[in-house]
């Protein structure tokens, strides 16, 4: 399996990583055990999740997907530096359990290391930007736990250019660690938040790229193409926005791929993969046909003329 280097973290991982959000959601302790057996046995290395994860379930909490994975990791036999474990802090957990204040990231984070069961995290992210720290609090409370061991990495999810760039004129001005990973939400779909400014600086610094919804929720699977797919569906909210005439002119021209190809949808909708500034894409699976597609993915290789009309069908 290819390595790819993530940024200047000293990390490297595969072109793939797998979406820790369903776990304990759509898919359950043994499911996901399973998965994640499958996704590793198949050359991948790393999982995104996060604190806040899922707490959106009936019943749940928040924490549960890091539980699982922590479990996971222990019941496997597979040793710890095996895995790149991604966990983010910042949503809201409670009325004084969110944000990036250094009081709560030295909770959080302890938190976050017993549900994984682990005594460091390879990358820690701040979740959404807040606007009522500083970046020095937060980037010193970083500090702080990459000098103690429990954190190899720093990145940040969901800002923008400028807000990326203030965050690394504040760690160059006061010698505190930088952000070196971004998340940013980035598919077929929905391009504008991360094309222009953010990724050429991205690229420019050298920061490491792992993008969210890379499959649009599923909607580039192609398994949702009207609202009445939707129904019945866990992340059926999240997909009806892509149900216009975008989405299915993207949705066309992944169909004319796949007849041409013999991929499935899903497979070719990871042109994001071979993306310049993109390390890797993140992609969640609850069964394992949907696993297997998201492996074949990371191997196609998809001919210069299908990734010449997807770029043009998606600007």
């Amino acid at each position: 399996m290819e390595m790819r280097r993530l940024g200047r973290t000293g990390l490297s991982i595969a072109p793939l990583v797998f979406g820790g959000n369903v776990f304990g959601w759509t898919a359950d302790e043994k499911t996901s055990f399973s998965l994640l057996d499958a996704f590793f046995d198949a050359g991948f290395n790393a999982v995104d999740t996060a604190d806040v994860y899922s707490s959106w379930a009936p019943g749940n909490r928040g924490g549960e997907s890091e539980a699982i994975i922590g479990k996971w990791l222990k019941q496997s036999g597979r040793s710890r530096d095996s895995a790149v474990i991604v966990t983010k802090v910042g949503s809201e957990l409670g009325p004084d359990r969110k944000g990036l204040s250094r009081r709560w990231i030295m909770q959080a984070v302890e938190d976050s290391l017993r549900r994984l069961q682990t005594d460091y995290i390879d990358l820690y992210l701040s979740h959404w930007p807040d606007p009522d720290i500083p970046y020095d609090e937060t980037l010193a409370a970083y500090d702080t736990l990459l000098s103690q061991g429990k954190l190899r990495a720093i990145g940040a999810s969901n800002l923008d250019a400028q807000q990326m760039r203030d965050a690394l004129d504040v760690a160059a001005a006061k010698d505190l660690p930088r952000y070196d990973v971004l998340q940013p939400e980035y598919n077929l779909y929905d391009r504008a938040s991360y094309d222009g400014p953010l990724r050429n600086l991205c690229i420019a610094e050298e920061i490491g790229v792992i993008t969210y919804f890379s499959l649009a929720r599923g909607f580039l699977s192609g398994k949702y193409r009207s609202h009445k797919d939707l129904e019945g569906s866990a992340r059926g909210g999240g997909v009806e926005k892509y149900l216009d005439g975008r989405g299915m002119r993207i949705l066309g021209v992944l169909d004319e791929i796949a007849e041409e190809t013999g991929a499935k949808q899903a497979e070719i909708a990871a042109w994001i993969i071979a993306r310049e500034g993109v390390t890797a894409p993140i992609a969640s699976a609850t069964n394992p046909d949907q696993l297997a597609s998201l492996v074949r993915s990371a191997e196609l290789d998809l001919p210069e003329e299908a990734i010449r009309r997807l770029n043009e069908v998606s600007e």
